[in-house]
């Protein structure tokens, strides 16, 4: 699915500069589960986001689907990232003015989809991370977990092929955190790619694979037998 090729991010100001990632090589296929793991500062957010479209490369390759986009200006790759990628985030970012469904809703306003469309989507995956029974609450009358469950179902509604989570479960308890970790698992069962940064080493055991990082490099890759 991506596939990145002496890829590095190097941030400069007038005075510092500060590479972020050195020479980064890494492939992730089709249907993979991969954990990215490292101490904090390491470049695993730098890494994620460039993944995800949200920040370019200093150099280097970034294949997506066989096409490198490394050089792609923001409107190109906007139009990709909508496409193909659904993003969960360690603080929610939900809307606070918006019911449950009008969140999970919003992520599908991008697509020409037809509002009876759209509505039926949200309805499935409400049910899918069994949070329909919450489809008129505001999220401020949802629990840190309801509230991530939201979250993961904006990312899937739209079908998206890869979903990218950063440090999904931080904001969570262990209960809910578990419970956050086994939907991705099963969304990963039924073909969806997942990419997620965490600190957690149990939950870097739902991955197929765990990817080290330090100092902005790969230094270890693990593959967890089946």
């Amino acid at each position: 699915m991506l596939q990145l090729n002496n890829l590095s991010k190097i941030y400069r100001t007038s005075e510092v500069e500060t590479t972020a990632l050195d020479n980064v090589n890494i492939e992730i296929s089709s249907g993979e589960f991969a954990a990215i793991m490292g101490p904090s500062g390491c470049g695993k957010s730098t890494l994620l986001n460039i993944i995800g479209m949200l920040d370019t490369p200093s150099s280097g390759e970034y294949l997506f689907m066989g096409e490198n986009i490394a050089g792609y200006s923001e409107a190109l790759l906007s139009n990709i990232r909508k496409r193909n990628i659904g993003f969960i985030f360690q603080s929610f970012n939900l809307i606070d003015e918006l019911t449950v469904s009008e969140n999970i809703e919003l992520a599908l306003l991008y697509h020409s989809i037809p509002i009876s469309e759209r509505r039926d989507r949200v309805a499935t995956v409400m049910d899918k991370v069994g949070i329909a029974h919450r489809a008129g609450h505001m999220p401020s009358q949802l629990s840190g977990g309801q509230q991530q469950r939201v979250a993961v179902a904006r990312a899937v509604v739209g079908d998206q092929a890869m979903i990218l989570a950063d440090e999904p479960t931080g904001n969570l308890d262990s209960s809910h955190g578990q419970e956050v970790m086994e939907m991705l698992q099963a969304l990963n069962e039924e073909g969806t790619t997942i990419v997620m940064v965490t600190h957690s080493p149990s939950h870097a055991d739902f991955a197929r694979r765990t990817i080290n990082l330090f100092d902005g490099q790969v230094v270890a890759e693990n593959i967890r037998a089946a």
